[in-house]
């Protein structure tokens, strides 16, 4: 495998049609009918949890994360995770999570919620959710609805239902 030159960064303002680009290949127009979509739609991501994977000047992947309350504890939605389908399997998306949780933590951030694969993201701590304990509000196979806990316990303390902060003036 050709070694990539891999860089980093904080997304920037100029990366969002990009950004929409990928998603649309990635995902699809069915990603907009998605339960974490849609909550996702409530808020703006935070651009400093924000990061891009740039080969040269290509934008080849991309990780958001949006404030969103799991009951009554302030938590973080990761997603989309999303990868050009061209460069998957080379340790784009691993990097990507790598730095976002780390700057997660750095942040004083204690929570990350996200909807998608335990296999894949079991070996960045994520466990699955007791059903009972927090809902989406809407349809989600409850074996992929996922958390990280930045702060043991914290997650004992999340009940209830997954929601947007709410947006000030």
């Amino acid at each position: 495998m050709t070694e990539l030159s891999l860089q980093i960064r904080t997304e920037q303002p100029i990366d969002s049609e990009a950004i929409e680009r990928l998603h649309e290949r990635a995902f699809g127009p069915g990603r907009f009918a998605r339960t974490a979509s849609r909550l996702r739609e409530g808020a703006p991501h935070l651009i400093d949890l924000s990061f891009t994977a740039m080969v040269g000047t290509l934008l080849v992947g991309s990780i958001r994360m949006t404030p969103v309350m799991a009951g009554a504890v302030p938590a973080l939605m990761l997603g989309p995770l999303t990868v050009e389908p061209a460069f998957e399997s080379r340790g784009i998306g691993a990097a990507l999570m790598r730095r976002s949780l780390e700057a997660a933590r750095q942040k004083g951030h204690k929570l990350v919620l996200l909807v998608g694969d335990e296999p894949y993201y079991s070996r960045f701590g994520f466990k699955r959710i007791p059903p009972q304990d927090l809902q989406l509000p809407g349809p989600v196979n409850p074996a992929r609805f996922l958390a990280l806990e930045l702060e043991e316990g914290v997650l004992a303390r999340a009940k209830g239902l997954v929601s947007t902060l709410p947006q000030t003036a």
